[in-house]
């Protein structure tokens, strides 16, 4: 018996968007790195079941998991407003693998500064190298933080510095009915602050305690025999802790934000009072990510 999908919305979240815990579980389901793997036909047969299924012709014997999955596909690989597909690099997918690989070597060679470079920004090396200076005479340990430090001061101005046209124009905000009513700075800001404060969490536990974990190790007897695995031991551990914290980064807050009339720029509030009158005491844009 074929299930009755004429009620089926496919952009309808599977999990609460409004609670932490559905916000971690719609991130791990596309942030799943398994799917990185996945054939590019494959990819391209989930773009055309979530357009068919948004335009409510669903192709006969096609079963929910069958759409379930390829939304799955279809949000870990593919741009959530122009609906291009992304290279593998940008992808939610790649999130995890991405990053074990960068946060791994980074903590591995964290007094080399030519793979800082290369691996960071300006400002992570920069921060890096005052760092290193100050932790000279520190403990061994400290130094080995010195990354952490990196990444979150890059964090910090980096996607500022990409956003920036969001902070001098304005993020686009919304009615409930989805309708664009105004550009606004003030969501803006709201919005990257978030980002910014997701992106350092996400780094955070892995670049913290693998140093302390990795230093324990390292004095142990086999592993001071095996110097050549230590780089891959870090890379898989940090594999570890983004796993599990990808998805919970970026469900700290809701990805549509709400945010009252009153807050936007006085400008703002008036061509919506005008048009509006009091219909529209909130509005609503994507944080982005």
């Amino acid at each position: 018996m074929e299930a009755d999908l004429s009620d089926f919305n496919i952009d309808a979240p599977r999990w609460d968007q409004c609670t932490f815990l559905g916000r971690v579980k719609h991130f791990f389901n596309i942030t799943d790195p398994r799917t990185v793997l996945v054939p590019e036909r494959e990819l391209d047969w989930a773009k055309v079941m979530v357009e068919k299924s948004r335009m409510g012709i669903v192709p006969p014997g096609t079963q929910v998991e069958q759409l379930l999955y390829a939304k799955k596909l279809y949000d870990s690989a593919f741009h959530p407003d122009t609906g291009e597909k992304m290279n593998v690099i940008g992808r939610m997918s790649f999130q995890v693998p991405g990053g074990m690989i960068i946060t791994g070597f980074m903590l591995q060679f964290y007094r080399q500064m030519a793979l800082s470079y290369i691996t960071a920004t300006t400002t992570a090396v920069a921060t890096a190298v005052g760092m290193n200076m100050l932790t000279k005479r520190a403990p061994p340990l400290v130094g080995r933080w010195v990354p952490f430090a990196a990444v979150a001061a890059a964090n910090c101005v980096n996607i500022p510095m990409m956003r920036q046209q969001e902070l001098i124009q304005g993020i686009c905000v919304k009615d409930t009915n989805h309708n664009e009513i105004g550009h606004s700075r003030r969501a803006a800001a709201i919005g990257i602050t978030q980002v910014v404060i997701s992106r350092i969490t996400m780094a955070a536990p892995g670049m913290i305690l693998l140093p302390v974990i990795m230093e324990r190790l390292e004095k142990l007897h086999f592993m001071k025999k095996v110097k050549v695995l230590h780089a891959p031991l870090q890379v898989t551990l940090s594999g570890c802790f983004l796993i599990f914290m990808v998805p919970v980064a970026c469900g700290l807050f809701p990805q549509k934000c709400k945010l009252p009339v009153s807050y936007l720029e006085p400008e703002l509030q008036d061509t919506i009072k005008a048009k509006y009158g009091e219909l529209v005491p909130y509005v609503y844009f994507n944080k982005g990510l």
